[in-house]
C-alpha cells in the first residue's frame, strides 16, 4: 500500500504489492515487479547517520522522520485502539528490492508490505516527486512516510485484513473500499503531523521544534499532487472516478486535514463516511 505515481502509458501505478492479493483497481508499472533477489542492505545507512552532518543527508533525515512516527505511535496507539505498537523496519533500497510481499523495483513507488511488516522506499522517489509531480516542499518526505506507516497500524489493528475481507465478499465495492483505506492512512499522517513536536530522538532531542503553516501546506500541496484525479489528468486520461484507488486530490488534502486539526486518529473515520 503506498502512494500512486503515473506511468509513461497512461495508467495509474497503484502501489500495493501483496504476494497473494494485488489491491482490486491497482496495478503495477511497466518494471514494477522484477525477478530480482537481491535483500536491502541498510548497515551503511545506520553508519553514515553517525556522522555530525546527519541531517544533511537524505537517509539520515528520513530515518529521524521515521523515528518520530513511530515513537509517537508506540504511545499513541495502546491509547486510541487499545493495542500495543510494533516496530515496523523502513527499508531504503536501491533500483529493486525482494521483500515479503514479492519482487519490487523503484517503479512502484514507496509502499508497506502487510506480509513483513516493512516499509520500502527508494530515495529517489522525493526527486520524482518533485520532478514529475509538482510536490518539493521538504515536507512531502514526512507526510510520504507517515502515510505508509499508515498502513502499518491499519494492518496492526486489522483495519487492511477486514478491508480485504470486504472486498472479496462484494468485488464491486472494491475500488471504493480501497480509497477508505488510503484516505484513512492520510488522516492518520495529519495527525501524527500534529503531535511530531512531542517526539525525540535517542538523546532526548526534540526532532521537530516546530511544525509550520508552510509545513502543513507543503504536506497538502503533496496530498493534492498524488490525487487519483490529478495523475489521471497527468497521464493524459480523462477522470474516471470508477478507476479511484487512493482519493482525489480534494479527498486526500481533506483528510491530511482531518487528522492535523483534531491530532486524534480515532477522528480518520473514513469507513463510517460515506
Amino acid at each position: 500500500m503506498g502512494i500512486p505515481l503515473p506511468t509513461s502509458g497512461g495508467g495509474i501505478v497503484g502501489l500495493i504489492v501483496t504476494l497473494l492479493a494485488v489491491l482490486v483497481g491497482g496495478g503495477f508499472g511497466v518494471n514494477a515487479m522484477t525477478g530480482g533477489d537481491e535483500p536491502a542492505d541498510n548497515g551503511a545507512i545506520e553508519q553514515s547517520c553517525d556522522a555530525a552532518d546527519k541531517l544533511k543527508q537524505l537517509d539520515c533525515r528520513n530515518a529521524l522522520y521515521v523515528n518520530s512516527i513511530q515513537s509517537w505511535w508506540e504511545k499513541r496507539l495502546p491509547q486510541s485502539f487499545g493495542e500495543q505498537y510494533s516496530e515496523a523496519p523502513t527499508v531504503f533500497f536501491d533500483q529493486a528490492v525482494q521483500t515479503g510481499c514479492g519482487a519490487a523495483d523503484s517503479g512502484v513507488g514507496p509502499f508497506y508490505c502487510p506480509a513483513d511488516h516493512k516499509v520500502y522506499i527508494d530515495l529517489t522517489f522525493y526527486q520524482v516527486l518533485a520532478d514529475q509531480l509538482g510536490a518539493s516542499g521538504e515536507f512531502a518526505q514526512p507526510y510520504v512516510l507517515a502515510h505508509e506507516y499508515g498502513h502499518h497500524v491499519q494492518s496492526l489493528i486489522g483495519t487492511e485484513a477486514t478491508m480485504r475481507r470486504q472486498q472479496e465478499r462484494d468485488p464491486g465495492d472494491a475500488n471504493a473500499l480501497s480509497v477508505k483505506l488510503e484516505l484513512q492512512a492520510d488522516c492518520y499522517a495529519g495527525a501524527w503531523a500534529k503531535n511530531a513536536t512531542q517526539t525525540a530522538d535517542a538523546d532526548g532531542d526534540p526532532i521537530f521544534t516546530s511544525i509550520t503553516d508552510q509545513d502543513i501546506k507543503e504536506g497538502l500541496d503533496t496530498a493534492a499532487a498524488i490525487g487519483d484525479d490529478t495523475l489521471q489528468k497527468k497521464s493524459g486520461q480523462d477522470v474516471n472516478p470508477d478507476g479511484f484507488t487512493h482519493g482525489t486530490s480534494a479527498q486526500r488534502q481533506q483528510w491530511f486535514r482531518t487528522g492535523y486539526d483534531s491530532g486524534d486518529p480515532k477522528s480518520c473515520d473514513t469507513f463510517g463516511t460515506s
